[in-house]
């Protein structure tokens, strides 16, 4: 008790987290502890297991397996079958992914959105092509946290037909709430992939992959491919295929954010602050 008491006060620190987390050398750090997490020994993941637990709430109880060949294996873990119901409202949009809503609300005109009070980017910029972003203005969006103890997997929130892929290269600035408070743009800076698929009704669904320090790398089932800060391209990708409500898309190798948008007519029903399992209602025609 005394020892969470200690690290639950020392990442409270603003001043030490940023510094902690952010001015380091954040590629090299990420490409170091990517290297590391893939070492298969079981005394050593046994023992990383153990320090992430100390400065987390991780919780492999749902784990469908309990024994990992390395630490990455725990990171990008299946749950058991079950764990994670779909609501039972067929129109509604789910929730992708386990998460804490970062941000949430409407997409101004000028296509404008907040990753943090006082701290707006645009969705062009953010999907690296504002002929894309267009459909979304006056629609909404979510900002969806994972942190690094949560399920890294990512489901369809829809039934969805995937058309492209666009991966935009970056850095990996920690995407924790002290950094997005500080830092403009942060997700416009950080490596990201922005998925794009359209609803059984034609309108289009977008989902923002991006990626942060540490482990930056994602993986999508539709490409069959593992983007990462050393991926040399293309960058352009069409995704064509069929996802049903609830079927995995792929996974984060650490903790990140994905941020979904959608067109005019949906009505959120989640807020700031609130936190999720894969499969709840996230918004409502």
């Amino acid at each position: 008790m005394k020892l969470a008491l200690w690290r639950d006060r020392l990442l409270q620190q603003e001043d030490l987290n940023f510094l902690l987390t952010n001015r380091i050398p954040r590629l090299t750090l990420t490409r170091l502890v990517g290297w590391y997490s893939r070492i298969e020994s079981p005394l050593l993941t046994r023992f990383s297991i153990a320090v992430w637990r100390l400065f987390t709430d991780l919780d492999l109880s749902e784990a469908r397996q309990q024994r990992f060949r390395s630490l990455q294996d725990c990171f990008i873990r299946e749950l058991k079958p079950g764990a994670r119901p779909l609501a039972a409202e067929a129109q509604a949009i789910l929730s992708p992914c386990d998460a804490i809503v970062g941000a949430c609300g409407a997409v101004e005109h000028q296509g404008q959105v907040f990753q943090a009070k006082g701290f707006p980017y645009t969705v062009g910029e953010l999907f690296g092509d504002a002929a894309r972003a267009a459909p979304y203005r006056g629609g909404q969006f979510v900002t969806l946290r994972l942190t690094s103890s949560m399920y890294h997997r990512f489901h369809a929130p829809a039934d969805l037909r995937l058309e492209h892929v666009t991966h935009i290269a970056g850095d990996t600035w920690n995407v924790n709430p002290i950094a997005l408070k500080r830092v403009e743009r942060l997700f416009c800076r950080n490596e990201r992939a922005a998925i794009h698929a359209r609803l059984p009704d034609g309108r289009p669904i977008a989902l923002v992959a991006v990626a942060a320090i540490l482990v930056a790398s994602l993986r999508l089932h539709c490409l069959n491919l593992l983007l990462h800060v050393d991926y040399p391209g293309p960058h352009e990708l069409p995704a064509q295929g069929e996802a049903r409500r609830g079927e995995e898309l792929g996974w984060f190798q650490q903790g990140s954010t994905i941020i979904v948008f959608l067109p005019p007519g949906f009505e959120l029903a989640v807020q700031t602050g609130q936190r999720l399992r894969m499969g709840e209602v996230l918004a409502r025609p």
